[in-house]
């Protein structure tokens, strides 16, 4: 039995009626590996940039404690972890020209909510603190089994800004 064929439109944007709508995979090498890379490949993009009439909104998938090469990095070390998701997310930002001070919503899973989330929180409240966020992304926090065993805390990430902000404007 043969494999039916999909058809797939590769174009980099679609247009709706509200008018044209362009989607693009982001990525940050130098903060971690894409997803597919892994030595088990999984089918996700790391982030994705839509950019809607002058708006562009940053999609960034669930991000952990992932390194260059796709390895865990600080295994068993919540706090470790958590200090790196921070930073391979704001890698993804940085690459589109954006900061924290775009972020509107993030979602965050723990492994273990009831045993992490005070730590979380207090590292959070100090991130936040020296990102001069205000006002503070909406959020929720979830307790889930993570995509790895030895992974404790994974964020997902919603960044809104003005299109016609050049790539490496920092917004201070």
């Amino acid at each position: 039995m043969s494999t039916p064929k999909i058809a797939v439109d590769a174009a980099p944007s679609r247009r709706t009626p509200q008018g044209l709508v362009e989607k693009r995979a982001i990525s940050a090498p130098q903060a971690l590996n894409e997803a597919y890379h892994y030595p088990r490949p999984s089918s996700f993009s790391r982030a994705l940039r839509l950019d809607i009439k002058g708006v562009t909104i940053l999609l960034i998938s669930g991000t952990a404690s992932i390194g260059e090469n796709g390895e865990t990095l600080h295994v068993g070390d919540f706090a470790a972890q958590l200090w790196r998701t921070y930073r391979n997310i704001t890698g993804l930002l940085e690459s589109e020209g954006a900061t924290w001070k775009d972020i509107v919503r993030t979602t965050c899973y723990l492994r273990d909510i009831e045993r992490d989330y005070a730590l979380f929180n207090e590292i959070r409240t100090q991130f936040f603190k020296e990102q001069g966020l205000d006002p503070l992304p909406a959020s929720t926090g979830i307790q889930a089994i993570l995509c790895r065993p030895d992974l404790l805390v994974e964020i997902e990430a919603m960044a809104v800004f003005d299109s016609d902000r050049k790539r490496n404007d920092s917004r201070a």
